[in-house]
């Protein structure tokens, strides 16, 4: 019989937009504590360059336990009979997606991505880049194909945002959606402020 509590893997990519990836685990963190959720993190070798760079700090110490190695193929998440019932990636590099479109599970993450695809769970790619070649769009267009839902980073202004915070809360309230989790403090269109 399955737990109630949802399983969420999140994958951090070396692309821009660490501060979506540091939300994320703020609003994962706030569920876990309350009992909604478990999680766990994975990273590729170049994230905790782009954490420290755009929201400062050591990405691995603010994580803290809950970060498994990049090679650590040890993580319950990285086999299906373990059960976990969704993967975010989140910023994902173009890199990273044209890994996990044609199934390289050269790490854990992309291991993981693999795991989601082959059990049919829910894998969300929240990619971060612009422009976008015929190449990206095709491997993005894989992806969907295969189940994946592709989330980029585009905030909504119909709430009319008065901070980055606010801003990132737009991206990241539609990602708790898709990863089927309560988002409380997202505005939904229509209702009043």
């Amino acid at each position: 019989m399955r737990e109630e509590r949802r399983k969420i893997v999140v994958g951090i990519t070396g692309a821009s937009g660490a501060i979506y990836a540091k939300r994320c685990l703020a609003w994962l963190s706030e569920l876990a504590a309350n009992g909604g959720v478990e999680f766990a993190v994975c990273a590729s070798p170049t994230a905790p360059e782009v954490w420290a760079l755009e929201c400062g700090g050591d990405m691995r110490e603010q994580i803290g336990e809950r970060l498994w190695g990049v090679r650590d193929f040890k993580a319950p998440f990285a086999s299906g009979s373990a059960g976990w019932d969704a993967m975010l990636v989140v910023p994902c590099s173009m890199g990273t997606v044209a890994r996990i479109a044609h199934g390289i599970s050269d790490s854990l993450l992309t291991r993981a991505a693999d795991v989601m695809l082959k059990e049919r769970r829910t894998l969300v790619v929240v990619l971060r880049e612009t422009p976008l070649s015929l190449v990206h769009l095709e491997n993005l267009t894989a992806l969907v194909r295969a189940g994946v839902v592709v989330l980029p980073a585009m905030p909504s202004f119909y709430t009319r945002p008065e901070s980055i915070d606010a801003l990132v809360d737009t991206v990241v309230g539609r990602i708790m959606d898709h990863l089927e989790v309560d988002a409380p403090r997202v505005r939904r269109w229509g209702e009043k402020t």
